[in-house]
């Protein structure tokens, strides 16, 4: 399919923002894991391993609600205006009313929540410290997600990209300052984490300036009608990131099992590059849903299929790139997370990074496709790709792959992008089916 050059141009300007987006959502997680492994050791990493669930839990719940009102709202801006002109102001309430409930639950209940999370004696302590003073942040990175999604699509990607960058570097700068400058160490950690979000919305609320700004935030009744529509879209999006929370329980389960602490201590150093990886993965898929978003909205669905196209061929390529800089560079990444030297995480982690990231060939195009669906307004398809993705066949492959050793463990998460990657295909195939469809009853009428 030759695709125009103003489509390329497009996808490449959001595509490059929302990578540096996304990448900035979550490297506040990797600063942690560094910082903590310096200051707290292994038994440190494995503790926030245990705990890095909740960060999925706040960043499935925004996108929940952002990713699905942000294409309601791109697909109505132009053509129905009115219809969208207080769905911001009410998903931005029910998500502030959300992030309370998590941060009341966590506070209230960590033990037994940690329990579940596979705390053990040795991390109990730790992670109930990290658990409580991280979960006061659920709001507002709850919002933040939120407010990205919906900035991006009213055509603002530079501001959400200067937000998540700073956000990034401000974290990094306080953690190091209240981690070893004070020598809170988890503590330090968890207070840290929570000027991230902060930072990110004081400089989103920027916003409020851009002459063709749509949004508008005032306080109104939220309606569960628009929570329902909004959800529907969303929640493929919610299960791609609820996902990587259940995988890595699944992870921490199984492991503890087979070889202790430090095998989690290992899984923590790869869970932590994968943050990095996905977000980087999901930076191209929300880069081409504002566009896809917009062009099916107009119903002119050639320019959908081409930016859908050119989207797989650039998330592709990124993930040729990251497993090849991986694989070379293994150790060196590996020893930054191993302050103790400890023999057995390097061995673990040497051999499970390389096994684990042969993923990248298929999870960028599965990631990019569940998107493209949901910002086409096939909410089911998206539903039941990223059902099979994160659950139905994940889980059950993790728990079958114990049984061949460590090497089974690292190789059920390829093995699942590679099988879900076959449906993707066959239902992207069908939307470019009735897209053509679409386009010869657009020229016979």
């Amino acid at each position: 399919m030759h695709i125009t050059t103003s489509i390329r141009h497009e996808v490449n300007h959001y595509v490059i923002r929302n990578i540096m987006a996304s990448l900035g959502l979550s490297f506040y997680v990797l600063a942690d894991s560094i910082f903590i492994a310096k200051a707290a050791g292994a038994l440190g990493l494995a503790t926030l391993n245990i705990v890095l669930p909740i960060f999925n839990l706040y960043g499935a719940l925004g996108l929940l609600l952002g990713v699905g009102g942000a294409a309601i709202f791109s697909m109505n801006k132009i053509t129905h205006p009115k219809k969208v002109q207080n769905l911001y102001s009410q998903l931005f309430w029910t998500c502030l009313g959300l992030g309370l409930l998590v941060a009341l639950l966590c506070n209230l209940f960590p033990q037994p929540i940690l329990k579940v999370m596979g705390a053990t004696a040795q991390t109990m302590d730790m992670a109930v410290i990290y658990l409580r003073i991280v979960s006061l942040g659920a709001p507002l990175f709850m919002l933040n997600y939120l407010t990205i999604n919906f900035i991006r699509n009213d055509g603002n990607p530079q501001l959400t990209m200067i937000a998540t960058l700073s956000e990034s570097v401000f974290v990094v700068i306080v953690d190091w300052i209240l981690i070893f400058g004070l020598g809170l160490k988890m503590e330090g950690a968890a207070l840290a984490t929570l000027f991230s979000p902060s930072v990110s919305l004081l400089i989103l609320s920027r916003h409020k300036n851009f002459a063709q700004r749509q949004l508008q935030l005032h306080w109104c009744l939220p309606q569960f009608s628009q929570f329902w529509h909004a959800a529907k879209l969303g929640f493929p999006a919610f299960l791609n990131e609820m996902s990587t929370g259940v995988s890595i329980f699944a992870f921490n389960v199984v492991l503890l099992k087979l070889a202790g602490n430090y095998a989690i201590s290992a899984y923590g150093v790869i869970a932590n590059i994968a943050v990095l990886v996905l977000s980087a993965f999901n930076g191209v898929a929300l880069g081409v849903q504002p566009i896809a978003s917009r062009e099916y909205g107009k119903k002119n669905y050639l320019a959908t299929r081409q930016a859908i196209t050119y989207g797989l061929f650039l998330v592709s390529l990124l993930g040729l790139g990251i497993y090849l800089f991986l694989f070379s560079f293994r150790a060196p990444i590996i020893a930054v997370f191993n302050e103790e030297g400890l023999p057995q995480l390097v061995k673990y982690a040497m051999v499970g990074l390389p096994l684990y990231f042969t993923m990248n060939f298929f999870t960028g195009p599965n990631l990019l496709i569940s998107t493209s669906l949901a910002a086409t307004n096939q909410a089911q398809a998206a539903f039941s790709l990223s059902i099979l993705r994160g659950y139905l066949i994940l889980l059950p492959m993790i728990f079958i792959g114990s049984n061949f050793g460590l090497t089974g463990v690292w190789l059920s998460t390829p093995l699942t992008e590679l099988l879900t990657l076959l449906v993707a295909l066959y239902l992207l195939r069908k939307l470019f089916i009735s897209f053509k469809r679409k386009e010869l009853l657009n020229h016979e009428s």
